[in-house]
């Protein structure tokens, strides 16, 4: 039960203080009057509020967002790690420094569409701002249930429409070019990808132990996450979670003819039950040194003039010191010298390039290495196919054979048969049906039934 101290106050004059006990058995004050009545009042109300559960500490809307973000959102919220990367980029690119220095209560919704219009004059794009506001809402979402504060400011809030853009299906004779233009040891992998349909994460961490050989059946337990340092419990690169994205394990059947690869490329490279089917064996390797074909300096032109007005060829020496140019042939030819002086011990020599990782094939490393050159090869660099589209590829192909769309959803391990259906007649061939149909009757002979 609660009760009233009576003190002197500055002027001399009794002053009474009510307390009462928080939900957690803390003495709390509920504030000073100048009469005892009004002292006991107030602390009759602070124990109503405790009884009904909503006890809150109105001081605690006086901290910045800044402050409640880094002390207490961030830390008590349960996110993978790579969501929580995300979270905080964002949060110090795009809403901590609009939103950091303010206190809890004083962010209304007029201040949050200002900050909204703020972003798209800044140029950001409007699937960015949308994925800004899911955070910020997030974060007002929880300050309110904890009492923090008593309005959510971002509620009736509209933020610019994201376009949905067409989804790029890969046809069957795309991927054969590429699949040609790969190199042999990752071919497996890329075939692989496109008879099973896994995520990224989820290919690259398959192990041998996870292919039933007898059943041609592929459990898919696990998905591997690359992570900047700074996100990595023991800072390194790689971590595997034992749960797919949707959280549910999931088994799908393989071809025979995938099954025999995959067997045949375990016993080749003599791996174990716990080895990975797809890795980078040889680290040092993964940074071959690029061959540069220097042309004839004297068929390249000149550098932009200098604040002095002179000029210098391209691919010399001088154009890269005096020019300043780093066009690829002054790189390339100032890197070739610089390589000679370390060759002939003149320079201090730098050690060779060796990949960071556990064995786990990194995406930036696959993207620029791998899969770029072998697109431009195969003549689909400008349609921008990606690795992931893979897996688009693998649904719509199902789709458009006649594959039930619950075997689908189930093999791709989607949590909703909606986001399954929207592979439905994605094939660039899909529309062949609507213009046959459309040509029969525009073609159809007057006074003859269709």
């Amino acid at each position: 039960m609660g009760y009233s101290r009576i003190r002197n106050g500055r002027d001399g004059k009794p002053r009474y203080t009510a307390y009462y006990w928080d939900i957690r058995g803390r003495e709390r004050s509920a504030g000073t009057y100048s009469s005892k009545k009004d002292a006991d009042k107030a602390w009759r109300r602070a124990e109503t509020r405790v009884d009904e559960g909503r006890a809150g500490d109105p001081r605690r809307g006086r901290q910045t967002f800044g402050r409640y973000v880094e002390d207490e959102w961030l830390p008590g919220h349960v996110m993978e790690l790579r969501t929580l990367e995300n979270y905080t980029y964002y949060l110090d690119r795009r809403i901590l420094p609009e939103f950091g220095p303010m206190r809890m209560v004083e962010i209304l919704p007029v201040h949050v569409r200002q900050w909204v219009n703020k972003l798209t004059e800044d140029g950001a794009g409007p699937s960015a701002i949308k994925y800004c506001m899911v955070i910020l809402s997030a974060i007002f979402t929880t300050a309110l249930n904890d009492q923090v504060t008593f309005l959510h400011p971002c509620k009736g809030v509209k933020t610019p429409a994201v376009p949905k853009k067409a989804r790029l299906i890969v046809t069957p004779e795309q991927f054969d070019a590429l699949y040609t233009a790969l190199p042999d040891d990752f071919r497996l992998l890329a075939e692989t990808d496109i008879e099973s349909g896994l995520r990224w994460g989820e290919l690259t961490e398959l192990r041998v132990k996870d292919l039933d050989v007898g059943t041609q059946i592929l459990a898919v337990s696990r998905v591997v996450v690359e992570l900047p340092r700074r996100f990595h419990p023991d800072g390194g690169r790689f971590v595997v979670k034992h749960y797919p994205k949707d959280k549910e394990h999931r088994r799908l059947k393989l071809s025979s003819r995938i099954a025999g690869k995959i067997q045949a490329h375990i016993a080749a490279n003599g791996l174990g039950k716990s080895d990975l089917l797809f890795a980078i064996r040889d680290p040092a390797r993964a940074h071959p040194p690029r061959l540069r074909v220097m042309p004839d300096p004297e068929t390249l032109g000149f550098t932009d003039p200098s604040p002095a007005g002179r000029q210098y060829r391209h691919g010399t020496l001088s154009g890269y010191a005096a020019g300043k140019c780093r066009c690829q042939h002054c790189t390339d030819v100032y890197a070739i010298y610089r390589a000679g002086r370390r060759a002939q011990g003149k320079d201090e020599p730098r050690q060779p390039r060796v990949l960071s990782t556990d064995g786990h094939i990194p995406r930036s490393w696959f993207r620029t290495t791998i899969w770029k050159p072998a697109l431009k090869t195969a003549g689909l660099d400008r349609i921008n196919v990606r690795a992931n589209d893979m897996r688009h590829a693998h649904a719509s192909w199902l789709l458009a054979g006649g594959a039930d769309l619950q075997v689908v959803r189930d093999r791709l391990g989607h949590e909703s048969i909606s986001t399954t259906e929207k592979y439905l007649h994605s094939l660039p061939t899909a529309d062949e049906t609507a213009l046959n149909a459309l040509a029969r009757i525009r073609n159809r002979t007057p006074g003859r039934s269709a």
